[in-house]
Order: C-alpha cells, then sequence, then structure tokens
C-alpha cells in the first residue's frame, strides 16, 4: 500500500500506518483473549468455586490492566482527533463523526446487556438463600442421621448379644464362632481382640491381612467404659459418587463377659464390622455437602454478589471498550478510502496532480480510488502534455519574439482601427518613436507619423475591399518620410524611405512590416551616378582637346591680323574658350576619380597623427574660418586607407569652410570649424566628427546630400560628399550628416563617421 506525503495524523496517520495497525490488532485480540478467560472462568465457577476464587485476585488485576489500557488507548484516540479537529486538518471531522457513531453503536448495547445482567446476577444471589431450601437441608441431614443411629443402635444389639455367645465358647473354638457370628450379624468382618491389641479370632477381610488395622488403645479404654463403642469408618473420605461399601463402615466394640475372676485374666472384645448401604451414605454425603456449601455461601452472600458483579462489570466494560475500539478501527477502514478520495479530491482542485494514494482493497470504496487515482494520473499526463505543448508555444513565441526583435525591418501589429497592439524595436528605430509606450494609440495620431498612418490605414481598406476580387493576400507599397522640412526637424534628420507590406491577421488584425531602404536607393543613386560619371568622363574629355587646340591654333593664325579692335575680341573669345575647356576637363577629372574611386587598402594608423598632418595646410591666416582641434587623447589606431581618409578630412574641411563663407551681418555667430576625435568604448570605434557655425543644410539638400551633383555652392560639382559616402562605404562604415541645433535654430552643420579600432590578434 502507498502513503501520501500529507496523510492524516495520530491513529488514522498516513493511512494505514502498518505498524500502529499491527499494535492495535495484536491489542485487540489480547483483549479477546483476556475476555475468553474471563468468560471461562464465570462458567467454571459454579463447578469449580475453589479454583475461580484461588485465581480471582490475579484474573481481577489482569483484566482491570487490560481496560486501563484500553481505556488509555481510547482517550488518547479522542484526544488525537479532538488535536485534529481542532487543527481543521483535512477530513476530521469525518473522522470525529464516525468514531462517536460506532461507539455510541458498541457502547449502547454493552450499557443495556449490563444492566439486565447485574439485575438478573443480583436477583439470581438473593433466590439461592432462601428459609424452605435451608430447611429441606437441615431435615435431610436429620434423616440421614437418624437413619445412621438407627443401623447403629441394631448392630450394637446384635453385637452385645454376639459378645455373650462368645464369652461362653472355649478360647480353641473363636474361629468357629467368629465365622458364625458373621453370617449371624451379616457382618462384614468379626474379630475378637485383647485389650493389650492381640488378635485372637476374627472372620472376613481381616483373616486375609498380615497385619490387620486393630482399633486403638483409647477405644478399648472407651469401649470398656460405656460398654459399647460404635463408630463410622469412611464416611469422611467418600464422596456422593465415589462412596461403597468398602468405603463407609459401621463399627461396634463391645467387651465380651468374662466368666473366670482373677488377676492374670485379660479383657476381651468383639469387633464388629459392617458396610454401610451405598445409597445412604451418597445421601448423606450429598446432603452434608450440599449444606455444608450453603452455609458458606450463606456467609459470604455479599462477597458472591461483589465476586459476580465484578466479574460481570469487567466483561462488559471489556467488551464496550473492545467495541469502542474496534469502532474506531472500522470506522477508520470506512473513511480510509473516503479521505483519500477527498483529500485526492482537495490537492485537484488545487492543482496538484502528482500520484494518489489507491487502496488495494476488493471493496467497491477501494476500487473507486483506484479509478480517481487513475482519473488522477490521466489528468496529470494531460496537463504535462498541455504544459509541454505551452512550452513549445513558450518557445516559439520566445524564438519568434528574438526573431522579432533582431530584424532590422520594422513590424508592427494593427488593430482594425489602426491601433498599434504590438511592435519590435526595428519599428522603433526606424520610425525613431517609442511605439511599445504607444500601444492602444492610432498610428496615424503618433506625432510626425500621420500621413504615414494615413496612408497604411487606406492601403488596409483597399487592400480588405479587393482582396476577394484579385486573390490578393498582401499589398505592398513605398513611402517617404520626412518630406516636410518641419517633420524632417522634428523626427527625422534626414528623408526615410520605407518599403512597407501588410496582411490579416486573424482575429481583426493586420501585420504591417516596413524596411529602411534610404541607404538602398542612395547606394543605387550613388551607383547610377557613378555609371553617368563614367560615360561622360569618356564622352566629353574626348573632344575637349580639339576644341582647346583649335581655339589656340585660331588665336595663332589670326593673331596680328585683325583690327585691334577685333584682335581684343579674338583674344578674349580664345581665352574664354580655354579656360572654359580647362573648367571641362577638371570637372571630367573629379567624375573619372569618382567613377574609379580604387578598393580601400585597410591598415593601421594613427588617426590623429593623420588629422594633425592635414590641417598644416590650412592656414589660419588664409583659412576662411579658424580651425579648432578636439582630439581624443589616448586614440587607439585604426583600420583605414590613409590616402582615402586623407581625401576625407580633405572634403570635409573644405566644405566646412565654404560654409562659413557667409557675410557677416548674415550670421550673429563667429565662423568657426571645429575637428573633433571621440573613443567610443561601448562599439570599440573612434568617431571623426567635422562640423561648422554656418547656415546648416536646406532641407532638400540634406534630404540627397550624398548624391553626386547637389550642392549649394555657386562654384564646384557636389561630388564631394558622394565621394566621401563612397569611401565610407569601402571602409565599412556609415555617414551621418546634420544640422546642428541650438535655441530653436539651426547654428551649423555636422558630418561624422567611425572608424573600427586595430585590434592586434598576435598579441
Amino acid at each position: 500500500m502507498n502513503t501520501t506525503k500529507n496523510g492524516a495524523n495520530g491513529i488514522f496517520a498516513r493511512y494505514g500506518n502498518r505498524h500502529l495497525q499491527w499494535a492495535i490488532s495484536v491489542g485487540a485480540a489480547g483483549m479477546v483473549a483476556v475476555g475468553l478467560v474471563l468468560l471461562y472462568m464465570l462458567l467454571e465457577a459454579t463447578n469449580n468455586r475453589e479454583l475461580y476464587e484461588r485465581n480471582y485476585a490475579t484474573l481481577f488485576t489482569i483484566n482491570v490492566a487490560v481496560a486501563s489500557l484500553l481505556l488509555t488507548s481510547i482517550a488518547w484516540i479522542g484526544y488525537s482527533l479532538l488535536v485534529r479537529l481542532r487543527q481543521g486538518k483535512f477530513g476530521s471531522r469525518l473522522l470525529v463523526k464516525l468514531a462517536v457513531i460506532f461507539a455510541l453503536v458498541g457502547f449502547a448495547p454493552g450499557l443495556l446487556i449490563y444492566v439486565v445482567s447485574y439485575q438478573f446476577v443480583s436477583r439470581s444471589i438473593e433466590s439461592w438463600f432462601d428459609v424452605k431450601v435451608e430447611g429441606a437441608l437441615e431435615a435431610g441431614l436429620s434423616l440421614g442421621r437418624a437413619s445412621l443411629e438407627t443401623l447403629t443402635n441394631e448392630l450394637v444389639v446384635k453385637a452385645r448379644l454376639a459378645a455373650g455367645q462368645v464369652s461362653e465358647s472355649h478360647e480353641s473354638l473363636l474361629g468357629v464362632v467368629a465365622s458364625r457370628l458373621l453370617d449371624q450379624l451379616s457382618a462384614e468382618e468379626v474379630s475378637v481382640w485383647v485389650g493389650s491389641g492381640k488378635l485372637l479370632a476374627s472372620a472376613g477381610q481381616t483373616g486375609y491381612l498380615l497385619s490387620p488395622e486393630k482399633p486403638q488403645s483409647h477405644q478399648f479404654r472407651t469401649a470398656r467404659a460405656d460398654r459399647v463403642l460404635s463408630w463410622v469408618e469412611g464416611l469422611e473420605e467418600a464422596s456422593p459418587a465415589t462412596a461403597t461399601a468398602a468405603a463407609a463402615k459401621l463399627k461396634v466394640l463391645v467387651p465380651i463377659p468374662n466368666a473366670a475372676v482373677g488377676l492374670a485374666v485379660e479383657d476381651r472384645y468383639l469387633l464388629v464390622s459392617r458396610q454401610l448401604p451405598s445409597n445412604l451414605v451418597s445421601n448423606a454425603q450429598a446432603v452434608e455437602s450440599a449444606n455444608r456449601e450453603y452455609q458458606e455461601r450463606a456467609l459470604g452472600r455479599d462477597g458472591l454478589k461483589r465476586m459476580y458483579i465484578g466479574t460481570l462489570t469487567l466483561s462488559l466494560f471489556l467488551a464496550v471498550l473492545g467495541a469502542v475500539l474496534l469502532a474506531v478501527l472500522l470506522g477508520n477502514q470506512i473513511a480510509r478510502p473516503l479521505l483519500v478520495l477527498a483529500e485526492g479530491v482537495s490537492q485537484v482542485a488545487a492543482g496538484d496532480f502528482t500520484p494518489k494514494l489507491a487502496m488495494q482493497g476488493k471493496d467497491e470504496l477501494d476500487g473507486l480510488t483506484r479509478s480517481f487515482a487513475s482519473m488522477t494520473k490521466q489528468l496529470a499526463d494531460a496537463r504535462l502534455a498541455v504544459e509541454r505543448s505551452m512550452f513549445q508555444v513558450d518557445a516559439a513565441r520566445s524564438n519568434l519574439q528574438t526573431i522579432l526583435d533582431n530584424l532590422t525591418a520594422g513590424v508592427i501589429v494593427l488593430g482594425i482601427a489602426g491601433e498599434i497592439r504590438s511592435s519590435n524595436p526595428g519599428a522603433t528605430r526606424i520610425l525613431k518613436a517609442p511605439l511599445s509606450a504607444l500601444e492602444g494609440t492610432l498610428l496615424k495620431d503618433v506625432t510626425g507619423l500621420q500621413d504615414f498612418g494615413c496612408a497604411v490605414q487606406s492601403e488596409f481598406d483597399n487592400f480588405l475591399l479587393h482582396r476577394r476580387e484579385h486573390g490578393l493576400d498582401h499589398w505592398q507599397q513605398s513611402f517617404e518620410l520626412g518630406g516636410d522640412i518641419g517633420q524632417a526637424t522634428a523626427r527625422f534628420s534626414k528623408s526615410l524611405t520605407l518599403v512597407a507590406r501588410g496582411a490579416e491577421l486573424p482575429g481583426d488584425a493586420r501585420l504591417l512590416v516596413f524596411d529602411d531602404i534610404s541607404e538602398i536607393v542612395s547606394a543605387q543613386r550613388a551607383q547610377a551616378w557613378g555609371e553617368v560619371a563614367r560615360r561622360l568622363a569618356h564622352e566629353i574629355k574626348n573632344p575637349l582637346t580639339p576644341i582647346q587646340l583649335s581655339a589656340e591654333r585660331l588665336e595663332m593664325k589670326l593673331s596680328g591680323k585683325q583690327t585691334p579692335g577685333d584682335q581684343v575680341i579674338l583674344t578674349k573669345s580664345v581665352k574664354t574658350i580655354v579656360d572654359q575647356v580647362d573648367a571641362m576637363k577638371r570637372l571630367v577629372n573629379e567624375f573619372r576619380d569618382y567613377a574609379r574611386l580604387p578598393a580601400a587598402d585597410l591598415k593601421p594608423l594613427d588617426l590623429n597623427a593623420l588629422v594633425l598632418e592635414i590641417v598644416q595646410l590650412y592656414d589660419s591666416d588664409t583659412a576662411i574660418a579658424p580651425l579648432r582641434l578636439d582630439l581624443e587623447p589616448e586614440c587607439p589606431r585604426v583600420l583605414g586607407d590613409a590616402q582615402q581618409l586623407r581625401q576625407v578630412i580633405h572634403n570635409l574641411l573644405q566644405n566646412a569652410q565654404d560654409a562659413c563663407e557667409v557675410p557677416a551681418h548674415q550670421l550673429s555667430r563667429e565662423p568657426v570649424v571645429v575637428l573633433r576625435t571621440q573613443l567610443l568604448p561601448k562599439t570599440n570605434r573612434v568617431r571623426l566628427t567635422v562640423s561648422d557655425s554656418g547656415e546648416g543644410f536646406p532641407e532638400h539638400i540634406l534630404k540627397r546630400a550624398f548624391e553626386p551633383y547637389v550642392t549649394t555652392k555657386s562654384k564646384g560639382t557636389g561630388l564631394g560628399l558622394a565621394v566621401v559616402k563612397k569611401i565610407a562605404d569601402e571602409h565599412g562604415t556609415r555617414v551621418d550628416i546634420a544640422n546642428r541645433m541650438g535655441n530653436g535654430e539651426i547654428i551649423g552643420a555636422q558630418v561624422s563617421l567611425s572608424l573600427a579600432v586595430y585590434e592586434d590578434v598576435s598579441i
């Protein structure tokens, strides 16, 4: 039998403690044994009173000890049940109720039997001692004595007559006379004795004995003095069942008259022995025994009553205690399956599906516990399967969430009205809005995303309206964010190009997936411009040299042959052609360099040293704006192409100087250019930043600053930032461009890029 961890305590601890049950079973068996012994002694009391009285004290002590032990056990059981009830332990009320019911069932009949038996024993003992019974016993004794006295007198008379006959016979004829008297007296034995104890003659059994029993000297004296002596021999040893003629004898001793006179003559005596009738002896003995026992019991009437009542009380007390104990045990047997079921139901209700106790008996309640245990196991298996499924679902959800969190694309789940239900970090990064904190808010109500939210909602409405007609399962569209100046300055530092894809989810939810393709678009534009630059360089550079040579030849051929006025015009025109051809050559060379920019040769270099080398070319006396350095003192070496980075620094410094070339009345601040290097420990990179105090980038330039031929300067090709962007791509980094803000207005522009720190793996 299995046990549960939270089983009942006390007598019902762990629903069937084998050791406790064994101890109780042994105690119950002992109680039954003592009860059987007591019942046996009670039954034997009538026939063997001496045995009963001799063992009564010991038996009484044993019964009191067993009764005390049982009473203590019952008190302990009751106390345990009371403690369990006060502690509110499960099943206590049921156990108490069953124990009380069975105890009453055992105690009430026992009490009734005890009262009836007490009255019966009391009245029965009193009925034994009656005046009529006592008188009948006295009459019986008197009758027995009278009969015995009659027989004795008759035998005395005959013995005296026989003594006279003996006295007249010669001594040699005494044997013959004794034999004749034996028949005449119907005696069993006739003998002649001398007063000194010498046997003279005998007839009967005495003649066959070597040493016959002789009368005592005092008997001779009594017979001589009283002229006769009679007594009954063997009557005390005889019992009603064993009294016989040989056992009970009537003897008469009479002196024999002696005719001779003299001092030398000895007295002679005649001893006659006759067997008493067996019926007389048995009846007399029975009456005498009954009378003696009656008198003894009459004297110990109260003691006898106490003895019987005490025995009955102990018997009934043991029976009641045994009934109560058996009631508790039987109650436990009945309650145990119910408690197992009740506790199991309570545990299942609390969510505990661990294996439950199943009783091994063959009755219906034990079978019910087995069925319940089987059901609980099935529930536990089902719960385990559900938990396993939930774990798999959680793992899948966790994996999905991890994937969503690490996606570069933005993912937003919208409601039917366009409210934000959930989003991933990619959406927050792209849209630069705390979407996780705005759950429940309409996407079109998010600051800076009004147009985007309305456009997305419109796309979803059109998709749901026409999806059945066209068999669509999603829609896809591109969006431009940050097109307006106000919108761009408020949220986006540059324009964003998004490609979005939408689909419907179960439960009236909508999935919006989008990605920032601004870099891709910019790269495509840069690639297109590179192709344009290559073709322009090829198509334009070829005719420039013949044009320049032709113009110079015309000037050489026509020079001196024209009038002064025409000569001036000719010289001026040729100079214009040559200058413009040179300008076109420079432009073509710049396009060629942009298109043919070689791959970066990345090597470790000291960025601060490279910066100091370059800034020497920017003399503060000739510079438009003073140059201020803010270099990282502990700047580590970086991976880069020194030649290309030199070109990047030149381009950025030149653009910053050009941005500060603004009339003084248009700026309320002193022009300055700042070049800064900064170590970023978290990313293990070094940031190079060039900032100016100019007017900043216009919005339309900020959106397309890295495209070739996009510039605000009156001179130049607009390839400076495009070359910087292309070099940054070769170095595996990005270029950030933004306007510097202060007090709500633009106070300059800033361009920065980050370079990877060189790590010497050989150390």
